[in-house]
């Protein structure tokens, strides 16, 4: 953004990592943030020289070029959920990332509560956006567990495509991938990320999910190089191909300085892997 061409406000906010698009937009709406002093409005458009503050607090617009772009790969284990805080003090997926000094992770996509696997953060707004917007047809596959006798008819129809309650939906591909009766698995791909878009396509054929797990977005592969709960951080290959799906032209990854480097690994070693839960034992009942 150069001192004489104007951005929309949500976009330049998201660019500089301070939340998605519809983050910024919400909080605009909710008049959290000021223009020149001003309250700002959906739609408004700034520039290099405006001075912005969200919740009243001074923010730094950053050109395109100067925002860093920066990917990390997490695996999320069930029970996690995809919000920064949770009223009621569940754990959520930001609790476990690297902390970052002057800027935020932004989550590409999100996971339900029950749903486990690959997720992806980006200190890059417009990354973010680009890969999550229903035109850019990023493909998102998962490992589906599915109850119930699973017909060819039903398979048609999910890749047909089914009207769900907020719009038509299909799979682009399904592939078995062995099991039978209750422990079935598919792989399933998708090219949006509508809420529950999977369990609601198999329901639509009166089947069940039973577990679900992102194995892949884009052109990144959920892999061993992190267990659940753990993160780590992208190539730039990785990276490059990312930007590439997303119509965006290749960005160095900047180097971490020995600081960010130590407070990093300190973060990793406090965040151990997750391991299953172990159910509560029953008290046992006295026989009086």
């Amino acid at each position: 953004m150069t001192d004489t061409s104007t951005e929309k406000l949500q976009k330049v906010l998201a660019r500089a990592g301070y939340g998605s698009r519809r983050e910024m937009e919400t909080a605009i709406s909710a008049g959290r943030v000021k223009v020149n002093g001003k309250i700002a409005t959906l739609g408004d458009r700034v520039e290099a020289r405006d001075r912005v503050a969200l919740d009243d607090r001074p923010l730094s617009l950053r050109a395109v070029e100067e925002v860093p772009r920066r990917v990390i790969m997490y695996n999320k284990p069930e029970g996690e959920l995809c919000t920064r805080k949770d009223p009621e003090g569940r754990r959520t997926v930001f609790e476990r990332l690297p902390r970052l000094k002057g800027e935020r992770w932004i989550a590409i996509g999100r996971l339900d509560i029950n749903t486990s696997g690959l997720l992806l953060f980006t200190t890059d707004g417009e990354l973010a956006n680009r890969l999550m917007h229903p035109s850019h047809q990023i493909e998102r596959e998962y490992a589906v567990r599915v109850m119930g006798d699973v017909q060819r008819e039903h398979v048609v129809n999910m890749v047909d495509g089914v009207m769900l309650e907020d719009g038509p939906a299909r799979f682009s591909d399904v592939q078995e991938f062995g099991g039978e009766g209750i422990n079935t698995w598919f792989h399933v791909v998708i090219m949006e990320g509508r809420n529950r878009e999977v369990r609601r396509l198999w329901e639509s054929q009166g089947l069940t999910v039973s577990r679900l797990k992102r194995v892949r977005y884009g052109s990144i592969f959920l892999d061993k190089r992190a267990k659940a709960g753990e993160w780590l951080e992208l190539s730039q290959d990785e990276i490059d191909e990312l930007s590439t799906l997303a119509g965006l032209e290749a960005r160095k990854v900047p180097e971490l300085t020995p600081d960010e480097k130590n407070r990093w690994n300190r973060d990793k070693n406090k965040r151990r892997p997750v391991t299953a839960m172990k159910k509560p034992r029953r008290p046992r009942r006295s026989d009086d």
